[in-house]
């Protein structure tokens, strides 16, 4: 297991640009790194991602938000084949929420807040708030958020299916990083097929999604971990996989 920490306490771990850069950089290398099966991203001090830097932001123009590639971290993170984590304590606010919404699974504190309050600043979430929370907890509760720019408590997050499992204060990352050791031991190739499948079947049509999963399915069994995995499930004993 490995683990991405944001570390900006005096500004709650607001991410500039600079640390969305080192993010997409480490997260980038992690992933190209065989020994990485599962990576955690966490932020210091008591909160995960308050937000965006606006202090920084503010003077933006658009040709620079293109020049400088702004949402290179979001990228970066969509196209990890890696299984992220995140470990949500605090809040994760705007950018902070988009980067949580950006991982395969979110641990969260019971205390933890997530929102979308772009509105407030007069601009809109731009790296994915109105598209995954749409595709996430629906129409309705989307719009109040995004409209109100209000925060959601951790408990409706998990009832609404935004985040994956709730963990008492001061725990989402331990929790998130036994849970990475438990992906970890899984057999690699069927990890990558799970997220893959998932990805590529959320939007398009249930008979392609049944029909990319079958034929991942079926694939797997050409591999060395299918055999041993199913071999020490036979023999009652614990399997050793290897990723081929």
């Amino acid at each position: 297991m490995f683990q991405v920490t944001v570390n900006r306490p005096g500004r709650r771990n607001a991410l500039n640009i600079e640390v969305k850069d080192r993010i997409a950089d480490a997260v980038a290398a992690l992933d190209a790194d065989p020994e990485a099966k599962a990576i955690v991203i966490t932020g210091a001090g008591g909160a995960f991602v308050a937000g965006t830097d606006v202090a920084e932001m503010q003077a933006l123009t658009p040709v620079e938000h293109t020049l400088r590639a702004t949402d290179r971290m979001f990228t970066v993170l969509r196209g990890c084949a890696t299984p992220l984590i995140a470990a949500v304590e605090g809040y994760a606010l705007g950018g902070g929420c988009e980067l949580a919404m950006c991982c395969d699974i979110i641990v969260a504190s019971e205390q933890a807040r997530f929102g979308q309050p772009e509105i407030r600043l007069g601009v809109i979430p731009g790296a994915g708030g109105t598209q995954r929370l749409l595709r996430t907890i629906g129409r309705y509760q989307t719009m109040r958020l995004l409209l109100s720019g209000e925060s959601l408590p951790a408990a409706d997050a998990h009832t609404f299916g935004l985040v994956s499992e709730l963990a008492p204060e001061g725990e989402a990352l331990a929790r998130a990083t036994a849970l990475a050791a438990n992906i970890a031991a899984m057999p690699p190739l069927a990890v990558a097929a799970v997220k893959e499948v998932v990805k590529a079947g959320a939007d398009v049509p249930l008979d392609t999604a049944l029909l990319l999963e079958r034929k991942a399915f079926q694939i797997l069994f050409d591999s060395q971990d299918q055999k041993e995995g199913m071999r020490a499930f036979v023999e009652k004993r614990r399997p050793e996989y290897h990723g081929r």
